[in-house]
Protein backbone atom coordinates (compact mmCIF):
# COMPACT_ATOMS: atom_id res chain seq x y z
CA UNK A 1 0.00 0.00 0.00
CA UNK A 2 1.74 3.18 -1.00
CA UNK A 3 1.47 6.85 1.11
CA UNK A 4 -1.30 8.02 -1.23
CA UNK A 5 -3.60 5.24 -0.70
CA UNK A 6 -3.00 5.30 2.95
CA UNK A 7 -3.89 8.85 3.17
CA UNK A 8 -6.84 8.55 1.13
CA UNK A 9 -8.29 5.85 2.89
CA UNK A 10 -7.38 8.05 6.71
CA UNK A 11 -8.87 10.73 5.15
CA UNK A 12 -12.53 9.54 4.09
CA UNK A 13 -12.45 7.52 7.55
CA UNK A 14 -11.87 11.19 9.50
CA UNK A 15 -15.23 12.17 6.89
CA UNK A 16 -17.01 9.47 8.21
CA UNK A 17 -15.90 8.27 11.44
CA UNK A 18 -18.71 5.80 12.15
CA UNK A 19 -16.67 3.35 8.72
CA UNK A 20 -14.30 3.03 11.37
CA UNK A 21 -16.00 2.48 14.78
CA UNK A 22 -18.80 0.45 13.68
CA UNK A 23 -16.08 -2.58 12.66
CA UNK A 24 -13.68 -1.33 15.30
CA UNK A 25 -17.20 -1.61 17.80
CA UNK A 26 -17.85 -5.54 16.87
CA UNK A 27 -14.03 -6.18 17.00
CA UNK A 28 -13.98 -4.90 20.54
CA UNK A 29 -16.70 -6.89 21.71
CA UNK A 30 -15.72 -10.00 19.84
CA UNK A 31 -12.71 -10.12 21.74
CA UNK A 32 -14.23 -8.66 25.00
CA UNK A 33 -16.52 -11.87 25.16
CA UNK A 34 -13.85 -13.77 26.16
CA UNK A 35 -13.65 -12.42 29.02
CA UNK A 36 -16.67 -14.56 30.12
CA UNK A 37 -14.83 -17.62 29.76
CA UNK A 38 -12.47 -16.70 32.09
CA UNK A 39 -14.87 -15.93 34.98
CA UNK A 40 -17.23 -18.75 34.02
CA UNK A 41 -20.48 -16.58 33.23
CA UNK A 42 -23.02 -15.61 30.84
CA UNK A 43 -23.18 -19.38 29.27
CA UNK A 44 -26.24 -20.19 27.69
CA UNK A 45 -28.00 -23.63 28.59
CA UNK A 46 -26.91 -27.12 29.59
CA UNK A 47 -25.96 -29.06 25.96
CA UNK A 48 -24.37 -32.41 25.04
CA UNK A 49 -22.63 -31.15 22.18
CA UNK A 50 -19.17 -31.68 21.35
CA UNK A 51 -18.23 -27.89 22.45
CA UNK A 52 -20.24 -27.56 25.13
CA UNK A 53 -18.39 -25.58 27.80
CA UNK A 54 -17.72 -27.19 31.33
CA UNK A 55 -18.50 -24.81 33.92
CA UNK A 56 -16.97 -25.16 37.35
CA UNK A 57 -19.78 -26.27 40.17
CA UNK A 58 -19.62 -23.22 41.95
CA UNK A 59 -20.46 -21.00 38.87
CA UNK A 60 -23.50 -23.41 37.79
CA UNK A 61 -26.82 -22.35 37.97
CA UNK A 62 -28.85 -23.41 41.11
CA UNK A 63 -30.86 -26.28 41.04
CA UNK A 64 -28.26 -27.84 38.28
CA UNK A 65 -25.41 -28.87 39.83
CA UNK A 66 -25.36 -32.07 38.42
CA UNK A 67 -25.00 -30.82 34.77
CA UNK A 68 -21.48 -29.82 33.62
CA UNK A 69 -21.53 -28.94 30.22
CA UNK A 70 -23.70 -25.48 28.84
CA UNK A 71 -23.88 -23.31 25.53
CA UNK A 72 -20.80 -21.18 25.22
CA UNK A 73 -23.09 -18.35 24.25
CA UNK A 74 -19.37 -15.97 24.57
CA UNK A 75 -18.22 -17.77 21.86
CA UNK A 76 -20.88 -17.76 19.41
CA UNK A 77 -20.98 -14.09 20.05
CA UNK A 78 -17.91 -13.76 19.59
CA UNK A 79 -18.04 -15.31 16.52
CA UNK A 80 -21.01 -13.75 15.48
CA UNK A 81 -19.44 -10.04 15.68
CA UNK A 82 -16.51 -11.65 13.81
CA UNK A 83 -19.04 -11.86 11.18
CA UNK A 84 -20.62 -8.53 11.93
CA UNK A 85 -17.01 -7.09 11.37
CA UNK A 86 -16.45 -8.63 8.10
CA UNK A 87 -20.30 -7.36 6.87
CA UNK A 88 -19.94 -4.18 7.66
CA UNK A 89 -16.16 -3.59 5.96
CA UNK A 90 -17.59 -5.43 3.05
CA UNK A 91 -20.76 -3.50 2.67
CA UNK A 92 -19.28 -0.44 3.30
CA UNK A 93 -17.07 -1.35 0.05
CA UNK A 94 -19.71 -2.25 -1.90
CA UNK A 95 -22.21 0.07 -1.67
CA UNK A 96 -19.88 3.19 0.19
CA UNK A 97 -22.05 3.53 3.04
CA UNK A 98 -22.29 6.53 3.94
CA UNK A 99 -24.39 9.30 6.94
CA UNK A 100 -24.26 6.78 9.34
CA UNK A 101 -25.62 3.69 7.54
CA UNK A 102 -22.15 2.11 8.43
CA UNK A 103 -23.16 2.36 12.04
CA UNK A 104 -26.77 1.58 11.17
CA UNK A 105 -25.82 -2.00 9.51
CA UNK A 106 -23.44 -2.71 12.39
CA UNK A 107 -26.47 -2.18 14.80
CA UNK A 108 -29.15 -3.80 13.31
CA UNK A 109 -26.59 -7.25 12.09
CA UNK A 110 -25.28 -7.18 15.87
CA UNK A 111 -28.98 -6.96 17.58
CA UNK A 112 -29.92 -10.35 14.97
CA UNK A 113 -27.25 -11.92 16.70
CA UNK A 114 -27.89 -10.64 20.65
CA UNK A 115 -31.56 -11.40 19.79
CA UNK A 116 -30.70 -15.30 19.52
CA UNK A 117 -27.57 -15.23 21.73
CA UNK A 118 -29.79 -13.77 24.66
CA UNK A 119 -32.56 -16.91 23.87
CA UNK A 120 -29.93 -19.39 24.96
CA UNK A 121 -28.80 -17.50 28.25
CA UNK A 122 -29.71 -19.11 31.81
CA UNK A 123 -28.71 -16.51 34.05
CA UNK A 124 -31.53 -14.11 35.79
CA UNK A 125 -32.66 -11.18 33.97
CA UNK A 126 -35.55 -8.97 34.00
CA UNK A 127 -38.52 -10.09 31.57
CA UNK A 128 -40.91 -8.40 29.64
CA UNK A 129 -44.21 -10.00 28.32
CA UNK A 130 -41.90 -13.32 28.57
CA UNK A 131 -38.83 -11.80 27.13
CA UNK A 132 -35.75 -10.62 28.55
CA UNK A 133 -35.26 -7.08 28.74
CA UNK A 134 -31.96 -7.62 26.42
CA UNK A 135 -34.21 -9.23 23.67
CA UNK A 136 -36.69 -6.47 23.81
CA UNK A 137 -34.29 -3.94 23.68
CA UNK A 138 -32.43 -5.67 20.44
CA UNK A 139 -35.85 -5.70 18.67
CA UNK A 140 -36.36 -2.14 19.11
CA UNK A 141 -32.36 -1.51 18.59
CA UNK A 142 -32.81 -3.76 15.30
CA UNK A 143 -36.30 -1.44 13.86
CA UNK A 144 -34.63 1.68 14.48
CA UNK A 145 -31.28 0.65 12.23
CA UNK A 146 -33.13 -0.88 9.65
CA UNK A 147 -35.64 2.02 9.48
CA UNK A 148 -32.91 3.95 9.19
CA UNK A 149 -31.34 2.23 6.24
CA UNK A 150 -34.70 2.37 4.61
CA UNK A 151 -35.20 5.65 4.82
CA UNK A 152 -32.09 6.86 4.36
CA UNK A 153 -31.30 5.14 0.67
CA UNK A 154 -33.42 6.81 -0.84
CA UNK A 155 -32.95 10.64 0.47
CA UNK A 156 -30.94 12.46 -1.59
CA UNK A 157 -27.33 13.84 0.04
CA UNK A 158 -26.57 16.66 1.33
CA UNK A 159 -25.19 18.64 -1.95
CA UNK A 160 -28.85 17.21 -3.92
CA UNK A 161 -27.18 14.74 -5.42
CA UNK A 162 -27.76 10.60 -5.64
CA UNK A 163 -25.61 9.30 -2.37
CA UNK A 164 -22.66 7.11 -3.56
CA UNK A 165 -24.34 4.87 -1.00
CA UNK A 166 -26.89 2.28 -2.78
CA UNK A 167 -29.59 4.91 -3.36
CA UNK A 168 -31.48 4.88 -6.25
CA UNK A 169 -31.52 8.01 -9.01
CA UNK A 170 -34.09 10.03 -8.75
CA UNK A 171 -36.38 9.74 -12.16
CA UNK A 172 -35.21 13.55 -13.14
CA UNK A 173 -31.94 12.88 -12.14
CA UNK A 174 -31.71 9.70 -14.68
CA UNK A 175 -33.69 11.92 -17.51
CA UNK A 176 -31.24 14.88 -17.40
CA UNK A 177 -28.33 12.15 -17.07
CA UNK A 178 -27.30 12.33 -13.21
CA UNK A 179 -27.14 9.47 -11.57
CA UNK A 180 -24.72 10.50 -9.18
CA UNK A 181 -22.18 7.86 -10.45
Amino acid sequence: MNGKALASGATQRAQNPETAVAPGSALGQAIGRWGNWFNQELYGRATTLPWGLEIDAEHRPGGMQDVATYHPTFLYESLWNLGVVALVIWADRRFRLDRGRTFALYAAAYTVGRFWIEYLRVDESHEVLGLRLNDWTSLLVFAAAVTFLAVTRRRPAADGAAADSGALPTREAVDSGRTGS
